[in-house]
């Protein structure tokens, strides 16, 4: 049987890490907690539960989850933020996959929680994310702060696993609001970086596409009053990144710094 580390990123998580670390008991043959040096109880919790600790400032979402990867004990890890948690289900089949792991990479769901409610569509779910992975086989990548696990072989196949990640992502619209500023200034600032820049034309056009997405074909109408509010407020994400990617983009082209 594979010996498993479990991974955790952390920053002032005194509210959920108790419950993701609970959820994992049975899984971990070690938990790594790498800290961004937090100022309240998430370390003491961590300590209780026997975890490996690794103070280090946040280095970016991609950059920190590889740095964390990096000081398993183990080859395998299972990667978890601090407010997502391991159904029974999804345990079992993590511990089948520790018996005899067939893949080097294994995506499962995320069932997202707005508010008190699980969400089973607008765009939300399945969520499918790679979490669970050989870290000598490939490495965390994308665009911050969207981190996705990627293996170093395009042509390898991932596993899939049933069950559900839970995520308690947001227990109020203010919690949800404050993450879009948030990231819709880290991706802006990365986008302009790569070069990238928009039109007026999409500013307008492309959120309207995304409310139409999620809320129509994506069936967020089954949410009731929170798969509506969750589409609006994804659509307003996307026309705020979109908008300070242009403003961003014009400020770099006078000579301003965007960092």
């Amino acid at each position: 049987m594979i010996q498993l580390s479990v991974v955790i990123i952390t920053l002032n998580e005194e509210k959920n890490l108790e419950r993701c670390l609970q959820s994992v008991k049975n899984l971990a043959d070690e938990i790594v907690v790498v800290d961004s040096l937090s100022t309240d109880k998430t370390v003491e919790i961590a300590q209780r539960y026997g975890a490996k600790i690794v103070l280090q400032k946040f280095l970016g979402h991609i950059e920190q989850k590889n740095f964390a990867a990096a000081h398993a004990s183990h080859n395998w890890v299972l990667s978890l933020d601090a407010d997502e948690a391991i159904t029974p289900e999804l345990e079992k089949n993590i511990l089948s996959v520790k018996a005899n792991p067939r893949f080097n990479a294994y995506r499962f769901a995320r069932l997202n929680n707005f508010c008190g409610k699980w969400i089973r569509h607008s765009g939300l779910y399945p969520d499918a994310k790679v979490r669970l992975f050989n870290r000598t086989k490939g490495e965390w990548t994308g665009e911050n702060p969207h981190d996705k696990w990627l293996l170093h072989d395009k042509a390898e196949k991932e596993g899939k696993l049933q069950g559900d990640m839970l995520h308690y992502s947001f227990y109020s619209i203010s919690d949800y609001v404050k993450k879009i500023e948030k990231y819709t200034d880290i991706a802006a600032r990365q986008r302009v970086k790569k070069g990238k820049n928009y039109g007026k034309l999409q500013i307008w056009i492309v959120p309207i596409w995304k409310f139409l997405s999620d809320y129509i074909f994506r069936l967020g109408f089954l949410d009731g009053y929170e798969g509506l509010l969750i589409c609006r407020l994804n659509a307003m994400e996307t026309m705020i990144k979109y908008a300070k990617t242009r403003q961003y983009a014009a400020w770099q082209k006078e000579g301003k710094t965007i960092d």
